[in-house]
């Protein structure tokens, strides 16, 4: 019975052969084992075994962390995916951390990512001809932004996207959706889900800055982001909602006097 572990020397990384309780490196002769790690047997099983339960310790350690990030529970409990379907999946996805006011998009280059926002808070922006911004979303904790033009057509990003907050971010990248749908027929039916509930929230924030008025844009941002207005500046909503500061400002107060009931 043989197997193969990763060892750690100095300055570099080897692997060992334990097979029939002796201990080989890939890169010498089974039979100069004896003069590199000694002349007893049970050393070398002493050996396998401390290796056995240091990889066997990383490896619960590694599992733990994953269960413990908010990407996981969102995968469990949102997108209905079990525990090992998780873990046969999510093995290459890799996290960033944002400063707040960096960008973790510019425009110009290709996107490669769709971005799960485990902490913090995000937004998306245009640039028009005269350098005003004009924002596209804000993606606060368990939200998903992405550029999809750049992601998914491979077209040059045309939007920004900035960190309003230090954040913490999950990059996902298309392998991982294609394995997950592969994996999972629940998160191959939420993906499909989601995609067309994007489409429905897009279309009806169009219908709203082609026809509604500004105190129904803001109650439909409230609808969307309840835990947002003391978060975001009042610009960044103003820019959101396509109205001026001055008139997000106009609205907030005349919605404070119409609710406002005085004491008797």
């Amino acid at each position: 019975m043989s197997a193969m572990l990763p060892a750690f020397t100095e300055g570099e990384v080897e692997f060992l052969i334990i097979e029939n309780g002796l201990v080989f490196t890939t890169s010498e002769n089974k039979k100069s084992a004896t003069s590199i790690f000694g002349k007893e047997v049970a050393l070398c099983e002493e050996y396998r075994n401390f290796k056995i339960q240091e990889i066997l310790g990383n490896m619960i350690s590694e599992k733990s962390q994953l269960e413990s990030a908010p990407f996981y529970t969102y995968l469990k409990k949102t997108a209905g995916m079990s525990d090992d379907e998780i873990l046969r999946v999510s093995a290459d996805l890799k996290r960033s951390k944002i400063e707040k006011g960096n960008l973790l998009l510019a425009k110009g280059p290709i996107c490669n990512y769709s971005f799960f926002v485990e902490k913090g808070l995000l937004r998306s922006y245009t640039l028009d001809e005269s350098g005003k911004e004009h924002v596209m979303q804000f993606a606060p904790e368990n939200w998903f932004i992405v550029d999809r033009s750049s992601v998914y057509f491979n077209d040059v990003s045309e939007s920004y996207i900035e960190a309003i907050e230090d954040t913490e971010v999950v990059l996902i990248g298309e392998d991982f959706f294609n394995k997950a749908n592969e994996t999972s027929p629940a998160f191959r039916k939420f993906n499909d889900k989601i995609l067309h509930n994007h489409i429905r929230h897009m279309q009806k924030r169009l219908n709203l800055l082609l026809g509604a008025t500004a105190e129904v844009r803001y109650l439909s941002f409230i609808e969307m982001y309840p835990d947002l207005l003391l978060r975001v500046p009042q610009w960044m909503i103003a820019s959101y909602l396509g109205i001026t500061p001055e008139s997000l400002s106009r609205v907030r107060k005349e919605l404070a006097q119409k609710n406002f009931r005085p004491s008797s």
